[in-house]
Parts: C-alpha cells; sequence; structure tokens
C-alpha cells in the first residue's frame, strides 16, 4: 500500500516565511486570490499542478524544497530500511531531512503519494539529495488537468514523459498533441504548455522534470 502524503501547505507556509513574504504578494506572484494561497497552506484546499510550480517560482525554491521539510532531523530514514520509512512517513508525511534520498530501489507500496487539484496523483518514483529532478509516476483521472481552466502554466527546466495507459492531450504552445499508450513528449518547460484527460479511463504515466535554479 502506498504512503499517502498530508497536503504540503505547511511546507508551502514555511517557505513564504523564510522568504519574508505575505499572503497577499505570493497571492500576487502566482496571479491567484489570498483566499486560495491561504487555504491552501491550511490544508483545506489542493494545489493544481500550474499552481504548486508557480509557488515554487514565486519563492524561488523547487518542487523537492516544498515536499522535504528542511527542519526535520538530521537521520535519513527509508533509505536502507524502505518498510521503517514508509511507517514514519504515514505519520509525519514527508518529515525528512531536506533533500533526503528517496531510494535507491523504492517498491510500489513504499511511494509517496500526493494528491494534487484538478484530479492529478503524483507517485515520487526516487530522489538523489543535491538534485532538483521530479521524477513521478502521474496519474490524471478522467477530466483531469494540469491546470484550472485553460490556462497554460510554464515553468523553469526541462520536461520528459512516457505514457503508460490512457490518452492524454498536450496542449503545447498553440498546438494539441493527443498522446496515446507509448507516446513520449520532451520539450522545454518554458513552453507554454497543459495535460488534460478528455476521457473516461485515467491516464498513467512517467514523467521526468528537472527544474532549473
Amino acid at each position: 500500500m502506498t504512503t499517502a502524503l498530508p497536503p504540503v501547505g505547511e511546507r508551502i507556509r514555511e517557505a513564504r516565511l523564510r522568504h519574508g513574504m505575505s499572503l497577499r504578494a505570493l497571492a500576487r506572484a502566482v496571479g491567484v486570490s489570498a483566499s486560495l494561497i491561504s487555504q491552501i497552506e491550511t490544508g483545506k484546499s489542493r494545489p493544481s499542478v500550474s499552481t504548486l510550480y508557480a509557488i515554487t517560482k514565486a519563492l524561488e525554491i523547487s518542487v523537492e524544497d516544498v515536499f522535504d521539510n528542511a527542519e526535520a532531523d538530521a537521520s535519513d530514514l527509508g533509505a536502507a530500511e524502505p518498510m521503517i520509512g514508509t511507517a514514519l512517513q504515514a505519520v509525519h508525511g514527508f518529515a525528512q531531512p531536506a533533500g533526503h534520498r528517496i531510494g535507491p530501489i523504492v517498491r510500489p507500496e513504499a511511494r509517496e503519494v500526493l494528491q494534487l487539484d484538478s484530479g492529478v496523483t503524483w507517485e515520487r518514483l526516487g530522489h538523489v539529495p543535491g538534485t532538483r529532478i521530479d521524477f513521478l509516476l502521474v496519474t490524471y483521472a478522467p477530466g483531469g488537468s494540469s491546470s484550472s481552466g485553460d490556462q497554460l502554466m510554464r515553468h523553469s527546466g526541462l520536461e520528459y514523459g512516457f505514457l503508460l495507459e490512457g490518452e492524454l492531450t498536450l496542449t503545447l504552445g498553440f498546438e494539441e498533441h493527443l498522446l496515446r499508450p507509448g507516446d513520449a513528449v520532451s520539450f522545454p518547460s518554458s513552453t507554454p504548455h497543459r495535460y488534460r484527460n478528455d476521457g473516461v479511463t485515467p491516464a498513467v504515466g512517467v514523467w521526468y522534470v528537472h527544474e532549473e535554479p
């Protein structure tokens, strides 16, 4: 059984306070309401994929920085003993030292799972400390989308994806592409883009996003 994680709102709030930014200032930088930022921080709402990347950009951190709790104990839990690490993660979520290793082997039952808004689920497949890489098994539920409405997202880095199941529509710049199982994508993440699942079955794929500072 995978490890469900609590909302990342607490980590976002800690990063915002360390950055010396008010709720309203962060909301203006992201382009959303201060009320939504507050609801995300208190766990009442989940960020969409696009909102999460926009928040990390505004706070000058990576997605991995939001996942990891910098105030946790310095021991590297879960690296040598996956089942012990999983049990503790179930209690504390991502309460691990900043930059903690996930792996080198990650069994399906030991994956950390993050539920985002708009029907998107991220399962972390591994992480090497000191890198800014999101290595994820991504699931888009029917009707799921990486951003609300027709908004396109953009963020730093390079993006690679491989679709395993279902169908996924990728809007990339001014073009739309229908991805089917076996299709792969790669592009600079600074290109405006959005994923959505217009089908009736989940779309599942492996994504590798290399964030740039």
